[in-house]
């Protein structure tokens, strides 16, 4: 990857949950700041994984379960986690630093080419800490976090295992084919979450989108509930399946009901 010229200004901080992080702002010229925070294991991890993780379009780079899953990740299975504020979020604000300032930055051109740079940007400064290293990647984002996570993984070929979901596409919806084409090109194994009666976004629309993932390994897990009620237990299953892909310890078996 090319040398990207940017300042990285760190500092240490707590995230909602009480765990130490390193907050960050990176400064390009010319371009938007990017900042987010960094989860960082006691030791360097044997397996060179940086989990990602995106947030919604209500919240900043701690939105649960994000710092739930951090502390899993850094102290179950000592892997470093990254998570980047949205684009008009956190420590990045405008307006109401939520929806009612995402739905028009969504609307702009660009927007999705400008978050897969600011991701690619903050992936490169943190495997340039010896603390991380260049390894693989693997990736948590739901709603906004797939909207902006579907292109990211579309432009990498160092994603091993993701976990999406909480979105769709319809007739009008913006940059709906710019999402569609990125999707059938991510082909690692994923999970993808659906809520049944989502308000946001229609049931057909999230089966186009699952339906364009090239994955063979591809699982959809329906809920019934509006947007934001996801159980508690899908964010556990999603913590086991991210984990058993990136330490390798995953073992599909098919079980036939109808075998005599």
């Amino acid at each position: 990857m090319p040398k990207m010229s940017a300042e990285v200004e760190w500092h240490d901080a707590t995230d909602s949950e009480g765990m130490p992080t390193r907050e960050f702002r990176i400064s390009r010229a010319g371009k938007r700041d990017i900042t987010g925070a960094l989860w960082l294991p006691g030791s360097t991890p044997a397996c060179r994984t940086l989990i990602c993780v995106g947030h919604g379009a209500s919240g900043d780079r701690y939105q649960a379960p994000i710092c739930s899953l951090a502390a899993r990740f850094v102290d179950e299975i000592g892997l470093p986690v990254l998570s980047l504020d949205g684009p008009v979020h956190g420590l990045r604000q405008v307006g109401d630093g939520g929806r009612g300032a995402f739905f028009p930055e969504f609307q702009r051109d660009g927007c999705m080419e400008d978050m897969v740079d600011d991701w690619t940007c903050a992936v490169f400064q943190a495997q340039s800490l010896a603390a991380i290293g260049i390894g693989n990647l693997a990736y948590f984002g739901l709603s906004m976090g797939s909207l902006f996570g579907i292109p990211f993984l579309a432009s990498r070929d160092d994603v091993t295992v993701a976990a999406l979901g909480l979105v769709g596409v319809e007739s009008g919806f913006p940059h709906d084919q710019i999402l569609l084409d990125a999707a059938t090109k991510i082909d690692c194994p994923l999970v993808f979450l659906m809520q049944l009666e989502d308000e946001l976004f229609v049931r057909d629309g999230y089966l186009k989108v699952f339906d364009a993932f090239a994955s063979v390994d591809k699982r959809l897990h329906a809920n019934p509930g509006l947007h934001p009620q996801i159980p508690g237990e899908e964010i556990d299953f999603v913590f086991e399946f991210l984990a058993g892909h990136v330490n390798g310890t995953v073992e599909r078996s098919i079980i036939n009901p109808l075998a005599e």
